[in-house]
């Protein structure tokens, strides 16, 4: 893992920290910006290695983003390049929560949360859905009709479930792997390592309500696919309806938090635990989420990077993205039928993909930074 490289584990690391401080968007936004920065224009990680990272974090439970952004560190850093990086792009998002949970408990909620989230809510639709426009170029081939079938077969299933289903992006690498390189034989025992350890939490018993949240957090980490998409109906069945930890009005607003605050969107368990526990609360919900999807990523890291060569294991990595970039493609549609709601806001979203689009160049921040102002003045107007 020493290899000479293109960049220094210091500059990927400075990268991540930046896009976890400005990355708006949640997965779709932050795993093509990735692909944007690190694959197109700085030619750090190549196109392979990249499919891998996004193929085993689509495989494996936990979140999306922060997924592949350890697995992009661990290709030429190993576990130490993994571990900072993971750190790097998850501290920022965790401090700014922890700050808004601060605020939240202080002055008894946060009224002028919506009326920003009205603007960068609707600013965030368009920006994802540029970010996936392209990925979804560069990921799927004009003349690959397969290709084309498997993407629109998980978007569509996505959008109209709300959810990822593992077993259809497995289905998808198989079905690709036996039409692009349809095996001789078999060999069941190369993939053993890619299997995920379940871990079972049920043998900690203790009534601390510090325990209670590591082993519920612990196993939305480690059993809840789809990133931050699927994690928020799970989160409120336990939070809400199981332990009544939070009320509704207050589960509504940790999600807000999470999608005005950037970097992964799975950050909103620190809001959570905050509430329910304070500092404590808040560093015991995000180390129990984090560190399954932690381990899941660089434990079959290296038999991704020892079998990743061989063509069957190309064709069913292809397979296995061309089926999550679709999954990214429902999520959006889905939020995009949650988030806009009437005309200003739609507008907002049209507008933001017609600048991004027409000066690619653009930050992100400033679209978002614009759109708060738009949501204020469009709220305060009505």
């Amino acid at each position: 893992m020493t290899t000479q490289t293109a960049y220094s584990l210091r500059q990927l690391t400075g990268y991540f920290l930046q896009l976890g401080t400005t990355g708006f968007g949640g997965p779709p936004a932050l795993v093509s910006a990735m692909h944007r920065d690190l694959v197109v224009e700085r030619n750090w990680i190549t196109e392979e290695d990249y499919r891998e990272g996004l193929a085993l974090a689509q495989l494996a439970p936990g979140p999306l983003a922060a997924q592949l952004a350890i697995y992009l560190g661990y290709v030429h850093y190993g576990v130490w390049g993994a571990t900072v990086v993971g750190l790097a792009f998850v501290l920022p998002s965790f401090l700014m929560v922890l700050g808004l949970g601060w605020a939240y408990v202080r002055f008894g909620g946060l009224p002028w949360m919506q009326a920003l989230f009205y603007g960068i809510g609707a600013a965030v639709i368009g920006i994802i859905t540029v970010g996936t426009y392209k990925l979804t170029r560069k990921t799927v081939e004009k003349d690959d009709w397969l290709g084309w079938s498997l993407f629109g077969i998980s978007a569509l299933t996505t959008a109209w479930l709300e959810t990822e289903l593992v077993w259809l992006v497995l289905g998808a690498g198989i079905l690709y792997w036996f039409v692009k390189a349809p095996p001789t034989f078999f060999r069941p025992n190369i993939g053993a390592g890619l299997v995920p350890f379940w871990a079972d939490w049920s043998v900690v018993a203790s009534e601390s309500i510090l325990w209670k949240l590591a082993l519920f957090f612990a196993k939305a980490g480690a059993f809840v696919f789809g990133s931050g998409l699927a994690i928020v109906p799970f989160l409120y069945g336990g939070v809400v309806k199981d332990y009544g930890w939070l009320n509704e009005q207050q589960f509504l607003d940790a999600v807000a938090v999470a999608m005005i605050t950037p970097g992964p969107v799975v950050i909103t368990v620190a809001f959570i635990g905050y509430l329910v526990a304070g500092m404590p609360g808040a560093c015991v919900a995000a180390l129990a989420t984090f560190l399954p999807c932690y381990l899941l990523t660089i434990l079959p890291a290296p038999y991704f990077k020892r079998y990743g060569r061989r063509p069957e294991i190309k064709a069913f990595v292809a397979g296995v993205t061309l089926a999550a970039v679709g999954a990214i493609a429902g999520a959006v549609f889905v939020l995009a039928r949650r988030q806009l709601g009437d005309l200003p806001s739609s507008l907002i979203a049209v507008a933001t993909v017609a600048l991004l689009y027409r000066f690619p160049k653009l930050s992100e921040l400033y679209v978002i930074g614009g759109a708060a102002l738009l949501g204020l003045l469009l709220r305060v107007a009505i």
